[in-house]
């Protein structure tokens, strides 16, 4: 793909039909092919017209259009790292007519020819030969991949643009899906900063590819039956004085395999608890817990979900899961909340997290 400009904007999610979408944009396509083509401002004759279409579907979306070759121009649908938003995003695009002057692509995609590619961004420069890796082993954590990534300007000054750079960098050298899955955690430091052995950018690929297979091969077909598993009760106060209550599932906190059930789901209720010390009503409480119910209920099997808990305080409510792949949980999910849209203010948000460090806290507290 050539040159791609891009934007980004915060998203309403007004829940318009994909197919409607698609029509929409097969009326217009002839003439978004010449604006691109002829890069005829495309931020006001494309992009104007295209961002109010993708706001009505899903909020977090956001795009790229360049020529992909002479003849035809590609848009590439992003959720811009969201994870929650991929298999949204893919749907999108499964779902795009086939037309002969137009590529569409979900997620932002590899660059084949990494040698010749570079970027430029705050007035640096980031190429491929310029640049190297190491990962940074941990004893406790095995399976994590913690990457550090040097760059030959950086300093404590610019770290943040750097940092920005490199990571934009990633999405175009190893594909967005690529860097959301098998990265779990990135560094950038300066050649003199290293703690480690440097190796070239370029064989950073063949390293991760390695990892995801080991990965794997040792986690798959894992899981945890919790039957006969202890729930422990935790009660509170929060800075406000309101109380804290939470559920958890302390056994599965104490489980070897959490790295089987790397996505991490919060779910976020928001309720009125104003007149009840911040706590819900008990109408609203039992909508909650037959909420959670029919959640357990819809979770396909074969991705293997494991509730963790839940905790409530302050006019909110969050359920935590665990579950071995994310896509199907987030269109489970989205399902959901469509049904209880009219009955409680649901959002919810998706992450990697192969040891559970999110639910420490819990840990500590039996300690």
């Amino acid at each position: 793909m050539g040159f791609l400009n891009n934007i980004f904007g915060k998203k309403e999610n007004k829940k318009d039909n994909i197919q409607d979408f698609w029509n929409w944009f097969v009326k217009h396509e002839r003439t978004f092919f010449q604006i691109v083509k002829n890069s005829d401002h495309i931020d006001q004759n494309f992009f104007s017209k295209l961002s109010p279409k993708i706001d009505a579907l899903r909020k977090e979306l956001y795009f790229l259009t360049g020529m992909y070759n002479d003849d035809i121009a590609e848009l590439v649908i992003t959720p811009d790292g969201v994870v929650k938003n991929i298999a949204f995003v893919e749907a999108l695009i499964d779902a795009a007519p086939s037309l002969p002057n137009w590529k569409f692509t979900a997620l932002k995609p590899a660059i084949e020819d990494m040698e010749k590619f570079k970027i430029s961004m705050y007035g640096f420069s980031f190429d491929i030969n310029e640049m190297h890796f190491y990962p940074i082993e941990h004893i406790y954590r095995p399976d994590d991949v913690d990457i550090v990534i040097t760059h030959p300007e950086y300093t404590e000054e610019n770290k943040a643009n750097i940092a920005h750079g490199v990571e934009i960098f990633l999405d175009n050298y190893i594909g967005e899906l690529n860097s959301i899955i098998t990265i779990d955690n990135l560094n950038v430091t300066s050649s003199k900063q290293a703690t480690g052995e440097l190796i070239p950018l370029i064989k950073l690929k063949d390293y991760l590819i390695w990892r995801e297979k080991e990965f794997v091969e040792k986690y798959t077909d894992i899981n945890h039956e919790t039957e006969n598993d202890s729930y422990t009760a935790f009660e509170g106060m929060l800075e406000n004085n309101l109380p804290i209550l939470a559920i958890i599932n302390t056994t599965l906190l104490d489980w070897d395999g959490k790295a089987s059930h790397p996505w991490i789901v919060i779910l976020r209720i928001n309720y009125d608890g104003n007149a009840t010390n911040g706590m819900p009503d008990q109408t609203t409480y039992d909508l909650m817990d037959k909420f959670e119910d029919e959640l357990m209920a819809c979770l396909p099997c074969d991705i293997s979900f494991l509730n963790i808990g839940r905790e409530t305080a302050d006019n909110l409510r969050e359920v935590y899961l665990a579950c071995t792949e994310f896509r199907k949980s987030s269109q489970t999910i989205d399902q959901l909340i469509m049904l209880y849209q009219n009955n409680l203010q649901i959002d919810y948000t998706v992450y990697k997290d192969k040891y559970w460090k999110s639910f420490e806290r819990f840990n500590r507290t039996v300690e």
